[in-house]
């Protein structure tokens, strides 16, 4: 996996990432810190990150285990450290899985799969955070 950031320069303090795969994301930083907020901050690019890769692993265990999952939600609320280095501490994770007659066990195992396996993201944050996980199921 490869990754370049580049500063826009001048007297700005945003940055351009391309990723490996060609894609291209923004970053700014807060306006106290010289940013002029025109885009996520890089830890926010990372607490998104995870909950993407968790909501991408509960999709697909759900599709495998042939349910009719049609809609999946992650909420992420996060604490950080008050000094530097500024690490997540507590992370809590809230799924909102759509579908219809979805089996609660499925759904709980998927998260569990992705939280304990899959999820590389997550799994790493976990290492300086405390992790929660709820869920609800919405049928439609």
């Amino acid at each position: 996996m490869e990754c370049v950031v580049k500063w826009a320069g001048g007297d700005s303090m945003t940055f351009l990432a391309e990723t490996g795969s060609g894609h291209l994301v923004g970053m700014d930083g807060a306006p106290e810190a010289g940013g002029r907020n025109l885009a996520p901050r890089p830890m926010e690019l990372m607490l998104a990150g995870a909950g993407g890769c968790t909501a991408f692993d509960v999709v697909l265990i759900l599709k495998r285990s042939r349910q009719d999952v049609v809609d999946c939600a992650v909420s992420l609320k996060a604490d950080r450290a008050e000094t530097d280095p500024k690490v997540f501490t507590r992370i809590a994770f809230h799924y909102t899985v759509k579908g219809r007659n979805l089996k609660p066990d499925s759904v709980e195992r998927a998260i569990k799969l992705s939280y304990e396996k899959y999820c590389s993201a997550t799994i790493m944050l976990g290492k300086t955070a405390e992790i929660t996980h709820t869920w609800e199921i919405v049928e439609v």
